[in-house]
């Protein structure tokens, strides 16, 4: 049994031993996670091996032996681990680059009016259109560089920072505000009491949407213009005809967008213990 307190309310968590059934078993989160793991593996084998889609597609004992070998096997001065970090570090310079700029601009927009009536229009004009549009012009402003990529990633994940701030805000119960204004809180009191708290679980909902925008984009710049990176080795996999490269270019993209992801879900937490998760659905 373990306890913890969130607003001033005392939740204590109690673990019921239940007894082993089948049925249970079957139902069991867990055991389902390694079962639908387990069928796409022998699936994805039994489709490479069988050559249904041709030799297009490496069977998953290929693709880890590929990695294994870029692990020590360098391409173009760098192994596996430096392709890797070398998008990473262009992930996370586009990201916070554009978390600094969106939430706080989407939070002034959603507190002052005239911010959003000057903002809004020319925000909603450039929200539709794809980050891969990009591409181009950025070679033309910045060339081939770090930089070129970099704004694609900052002009990807800027649009959901804004607008999940911008909504978590505009989102809030009007209630709320009621209360704190019935107990004699100003305005001050409302931002910092009430919106600011309420939107954060939209915020980083925001931030996590951004952080999967961002490695599609950086995927989108080194699969153009890049020496260095996990887009360039599937390009290199592509050119060498090795589906084993590309597809392992591809899973250690998933794997570290989700390793990233899951960080930023456990600071979620550290920073919004208030936020409740409905169990069952």
């Amino acid at each position: 049994m373990s306890t913890s307190t969130v607003a001033n309310e005392i939740v204590q968590n109690v673990r019921e031993k239940k007894e082993f059934s089948l049925l249970a078993l079957i139902r069991n989160e867990y055991f389902l996670y390694v079962v639908s793991s387990v069928a796409f593996v022998a699936i994805w084998h039994w489709v490479a091996a069988e050559q249904i889609l041709g030799k297009s597609l490496a069977t998953p004992y290929a693709v880890i032996k590929e990695l294994y070998r870029l692990t020590s096997t360098e391409l173009a001065g760098q192994t596996l681990w430096g392709h890797i970090w070398a998008s990473t570090q262009r992930i996370l310079i586009g990201f916070i680059l554009a978390s600094l700029v969106g939430v706080p601009l989407g939070l002034f927009m959603a507190l002052n009016r005239t911010a959003n009536a000057i903002i809004k229009p020319v925000f909603d004009l450039f929200k539709p259109m794809p980050p891969i549009a990009w591409v181009s012009i950025a070679i033309l402003w910045f060339g081939i560089g770090e930089a070129s990529k970099v704004f694609i990633i900052v002009i990807g994940t800027f649009v959901p920072c804004l607008l999940n701030s911008y909504n978590g805000i505009r989102l809030i119960e009007p209630e709320l505000y009621d209360v704190v204004r019935s107990l004699g809180g100003e305005s001050r009191d409302e931002i910092f009491q009430v919106s600011f708290p309420a939107a954060f679980p939209a915020i980083f909902a925001g931030l996590q949407i951004s952080l999967s925008i961002g490695w599609t984009c950086v995927l989108a710049a080194e699969l153009v213009s890049a020496r260095s990176g996990l887009g360039w080795i599937i390009v290199q996999g592509m050119k060498q005809t090795k589906p084993e490269m590309v597809i392992g270019g591809m899973l250690i993209i998933a794997l570290v967008a989700w390793l990233s992801s899951e960080a930023l879900a456990h600071l979620e937490k550290l920073l919004c213990p208030w936020k409740r998760e409905i169990e069952g659905l």
